[in-house]
């Protein structure tokens, strides 16, 4: 549990401790979040993911792929990665954004999918993890930090009694 709260007051690690030694983690997270997103595919994520950069982020480098990755691990403390890939094409060379989400995430609901997209897509701007890089984070999803928190509450769940939403 430590790893996914750690930078998160005692207070609130506190009473997520108690929320699981209580097992009331996951009805009150089923509360909030009765279903899961019907984003499975990539191509679905993919337009998904364009469809919130188009409303925030026209003037954006493009984004070339998203899709979910099996090979990324919450324990490397990624819910997502965004890269930049540079490839020789000829003389010329291209540079590629790909977004990958945990596979892990193929089953959670809707608002902490577009919470992780929105953070990747936020590193199209803001490299770093900064000041700016947040304000962006919150004027494309304004619950981001909430959301983030949550989705670190299931994860301290699934952790000890699995799945949540199948």
């Amino acid at each position: 549990m430590k790893r996914y709260l750690n930078g998160y007051e005692s207070s609130l690690q506190q009473q997520v401790e108690a929320m699981l030694a209580a097992e009331k983690t996951g009805a009150w997270l089923k509360s909030k979040y009765p279903n899961s997103h019907q984003l499975a595919g990539e191509k679905q994520l993919y337009e998904y993911a364009q469809d919130i950069k188009q409303e925030f982020m026209r003037s954006s480098a493009p984004i070339s792929k998203v899709i979910y990755d099996d090979k990324i691990h919450v324990i490397n403390n990624a819910l997502g990665l965004h890269s930049f890939v540079s490839r020789v094409q000829g003389s010329k060379l291209k540079a590629k954004h790909e977004i990958r989400v945990a596979a892990m995430f193929r089953r959670v609901p809707e608002a902490m999918l577009r919470m992780i997209l929105v953070h990747e897509l936020a590193h199209l701007r803001e490299k770093e993890h900064n000041k700016a890089f947040y304000k962006l984070c919150r004027h494309m999803e304004p619950d981001y930090h909430q959301l983030e928190f949550e989705l670190r509450i299931y994860l301290c769940h699934k952790d000890k009694f699995g799945e949540l939403w199948k």
